[in-house]
């Protein structure tokens, strides 16, 4: 039996794709495939979850789980944020397929190649999905990007930059310092 695609992919799809090492994502059924990070890219992403993982974990106030981990948001959309935060009060959410439901925080971290679809579209999608919290590191500009889910979207909350300390939400007395994550 042949699968009629034009209604878009699924997650039954998405996990019959070969494990051919490419990163590949659903976005509403249409499939996204993004090349391998750079290694300054990981390096950023390995600083945020070294601080996250102190606040949440050593806290006891949620787990931190870095990529590849696929964040079931529907059966059509299927995603692997750079960074994702679980708070403890949606343990069920992990399950041996990922994170099914929307996270307490995505962090992606910008890359020449998914920097349009990261502040677009997939910003987007996690609001739609009704992601609270929304993080952009951009490492071109050495900033950190917080963003909360209201009514209309993401509202940015706080830009980090420099030496100075931030507690971006949903994080109180993080002391997140934006230089410190920087190759």
């Amino acid at each position: 039996m042949v699968r009629d695609l034009s209604a878009g992919l699924t997650y039954r799809d998405y996990v019959a794709l070969p494990d051919d090492g490419r990163r590949c994502e659903l976005h509403d059924g249409e499939m996204f495939v993004t090349p391998a990070p750079s290694y300054d890219h990981q390096r950023v992403i390995g600083e945020v979850f070294l601080v996250l993982r102190h606040q949440a974990e050593e806290r006891g106030q949620g787990r931190v789980v870095v990529a590849p981990v696929d964040v079931i948001l529907s059966e059509t959309t299927v995603v692997q944020p750079d960074l994702v935060y679980l708070a403890n009060r949606w343990p069920g959410r992990i399950t041996g397929r990922g994170v099914e439901g929307p996270p307490t925080l995505v962090v992606e971290v910008l890359s020449p190649s998914t920097m349009r679809l990261d502040r677009g579209p997939k910003r987007d999608l996690y609001a739609r999905h009704g992601v609270p919290y929304y993080w952009i590191v951009d490492p071109e500009a050495r900033a950190v990007e917080a963003y909360a889910l209201g009514p209309e979207g993401y509202t940015l909350t706080l830009r980090a930059a420099g030496a100075e300390p931030v507690s971006p939400p949903p994080f109180e007395g993080l002391a997140l310092v934006a230089d410190a994550l920087w190759p």
